[in-house]
């Protein structure tokens, strides 16, 4: 099974990696951080490349695309996405843990009034 710290750090240490590599306007399909990691192999290490993906973007180490935009909830995402770094100028926030990404505790609805 592919969930262990050391096996955590490696599939971290790989996707900030490779979105670094390709700068905040480009982006990578998460089956290239399976493949660096996996070789042959690759499908195994797939799912776990995607949960540590949604824990990357909660701390804001990297940002998860649908259809080309950021996702606003990377603990919700399903389907096809891609995996960028942040953008020029975002503010990394500290690792979260290792099991489950952090939520966001405010409501994003309503006016905008304070009270």
């Amino acid at each position: 099974m592919i969930d262990t710290p050391t096996e955590r750090d490696r599939i971290d240490a790989m996707l900030v990696r490779l979105v670094n590599e390709r700068g905040p306007t480009k982006s990578i399909c998460p089956s290239e951080a399976a493949k660096a990691l996996g070789g042959d192999d690759w499908r195994p290490w797939l799912k776990p490349v995607r949960a540590r993906a949604q824990v990357l973007a909660a701390a804001g180490r990297l940002r998860i695309l649908r259809k080309g935009k950021p996702v606003a909830d990377p603990a919700s995402v399903k389907g096809v996405i891609r995996l960028s770094a942040p953008e020029e100028g975002a503010v990394e926030r500290p690792a979260a843990d290792a099991t489950a990404p952090d939520r966001p505790t405010a409501d994003r609805g309503g006016t905008g009034d304070a009270g």
